[in-house]
């Protein structure tokens, strides 16, 4: 079934209005409130439609209507409309900006808080992930006949060092041979550049030490992403609790969570390795993921708006929003892309690639 002029704009009127109240709309409020210049009966066969498309739900028989997630999802791929920020929302980022230009840190935790201020949704930023700690010498270190001392030196001149436990530790000169091995393969690089092909290579030549490795460099990977960490910073969680969506304190609680975890933030953000959603249209480089297409169970009742931001064409940082299905997706998207333009503008100048 096709949606006619008229269909779209009753789906239009049911989202605007659920979006600002939260109240179920019936078709005279639709019919009065909006103007369309049809009957009652008219909206309501019209609403009828609606719901058989999947668009819209009834929650009770003499209930109106809400959006579903498919209608969110409608909205947002056909119909929502990008608004320009207010001269008020434009000067806040501005000033915002600019007053800490010269600290990356304080200026992560503004844009949080600055985003959670303008929409009232909880808000989570990476900060500009510009470090790629790589390795400049590994030695390792007989201790006794079951372990060994590993000794990570980076680019960075941080050294760092670890007991390793094995059940049959090789011994001084073996080791001096696979010291040898792993700076050869391994110096220079950074731990997103060990690939399953240099892994590969390196046990062939370990040979009948291969069992020795695969530790090895699970404590380098641990060694070199404790160095190469970023900070995440969080801001307006509690607003969460506004919305009616979450009076009930159990589904809250599963966002305070979330926000007190940080490998729940990092998969919220879409750290490496994790799929947070199968389906996510990118919105102008926004993406919003609504309800059940997240693939995190956390935020199945909620809606997220993410964009990255960039240096040098790689992302570096993100910056997220959590809220109903309920959002108002187009002031959220309008103050996201707002943020990311002023952020990109200064990243830029002072280029903190370098």
């Amino acid at each position: 079934m096709l949606l006619n002029d008229r269909k779209l704009k009753i789906l239009q009127a049911i989202i605007t209005d659920y979006i600002e109240t939260a109240e179920p709309i019936g078709s005279r409020t639709i019919a009065k409130k909006y103007g369309l210049g049809i009957s009652s009966a008219t909206i309501r066969n019209e609403m009828s439609d609606l719901e058989d498309l999947g668009l819209i739900s009834q929650l009770h028989t003499s209930s109106g209507r809400v959006p579903s997630g498919k209608g969110y999802r409608f909205y947002v791929d056909s119909m929502m409309q990008r608004r320009s920020l207010t001269a008020d929302e434009a000067l806040f980022l501005q000033r915002m900006i600019i007053d800490n230009i010269n600290q990356t840190e304080f200026m992560m935790q503004e844009t949080a808080k600055a985003l959670a201020r303008l929409t009232n949704y909880p808000t989570i930023v990476s900060e500009p992930n510009t470090k790629k700690i790589t390795i400049k010498h590994v030695q390792l270190i007989p201790l006794d006949e079951k372990s060994i001392l590993l000794v990570l030196v980076t680019d960075n001149k941080t050294v760092k060092n670890q007991v390793v436990n094995l059940n049959d530790a090789p011994g001084y000169e073996m080791l001096t041979h696979l010291t040898g091995l792993l700076n050869n393969h391994l110096a220079g690089l950074s731990i997103r550049e060990i690939n399953r092909e240099l892994i590969d290579k390196m046990l062939a030549e370990f040979g009948a030490q291969a069992h020795v490795l695969m530790p090895l460099l699970g404590i380098i990977a641990d060694m070199i992403q404790a160095e190469d960490d970023v900070r995440v910073f969080t801001s307006g969680v509690k607003n969460i609790l506004a919305f009616p969506e979450f009076a009930d304190i159990r589904k809250a609680e599963i966002i305070f969570q979330a926000f007190e975890d940080r490998e729940s933030l990092f998969a919220i953000l879409g750290a490496p390795t994790t799929a947070i959603h199968s389906k996510a249209v990118d919105f102008g480089g926004i993406q919003i993921v609504i309800g059940e297409e997240n693939n995190l169970d956390l935020l199945k009742n909620c809606s997220l708006i993410k964009a990255n931001y960039t240096i040098d064409n790689q992302s570096t940082g993100c910056i997220a929003l959590i809220g109903p299905m309920r959002m108002d997706y187009a002031q959220a998207v309008s103050v996201l892309s707002g943020i990311l333009q002023n952020l990109q503008h200064v990243i830029t100048a002072l280029d903190l690639s370098q």
